[in-house]
């Protein structure tokens, strides 16, 4: 009986790896499909400063963190980054989205154009403002992004160039 066991551990091991690993991978392709981008209501506020988002022009962000199920939403970019930025957070967040301005107007974007903000290019320090004062702008192509910087100035950057005290 010793005999059989010895032998047929390793085996069921195996099986019990992939079972575990399989379920792992249906959570995780779940909560990515259940992150994304909501409609900002009239009554939405801003997750850092507690204003109502609809009232501002400008691009709007969410975030995702881990942990919890409700998105975030802010009534800028540069709240959102703020928030997203700040060593606290910054490691649990997992899904970031923002307005493709390329194709929206400046006060009122749409609810359907956010675009994932780690793929996304910004404009920082135009003479364009959002919720009290400047924000980022935020664009899909890197096209769009220098076509706006001309028009209103500012610097491109990505995501990743971001850090605190440049927004």
């Amino acid at each position: 009986m010793k005999r059989f066991f010895d032998m047929h551990i390793p085996a069921v091991l195996l099986v019990l790896a992939v079972f575990g690993l399989t379920g792992c991978n249906e959570g995780s392709a779940e909560k990515v499909m259940a992150q994304k981008a909501m409609a900002i209501e009239s009554a939405d506020e801003c997750h850092l400063c507690g204003m109502l988002i609809a009232r501002f022009p400008g691009p709007k962000g969410q975030v995702y963190e881990r942990g919890i199920k409700q998105n975030m939403k802010f009534c800028s970019t540069r709240d959102m980054f703020a928030y997203a930025l700040d060593p606290e957070h910054k490691h649990n967040i997992q899904s970031v989205f923002v307005h493709d301005m390329a194709v929206n107007p400046w006060d009122e974007p749409g609810e359907d154009t956010y675009i994932d903000a780690r793929e996304a290019w910004f404009v920082v320090g135009s003479t364009k403002k959002g919720a009290m004062g400047p924000t980022l702008g935020s664009f899909k192509t890197k096209e769009s992004a220098e076509s706006f910087a001309k028009e209103f100035g500012g610097e491109l950057k990505r995501f990743d160039e971001l850090i605190l005290n440049i927004i």
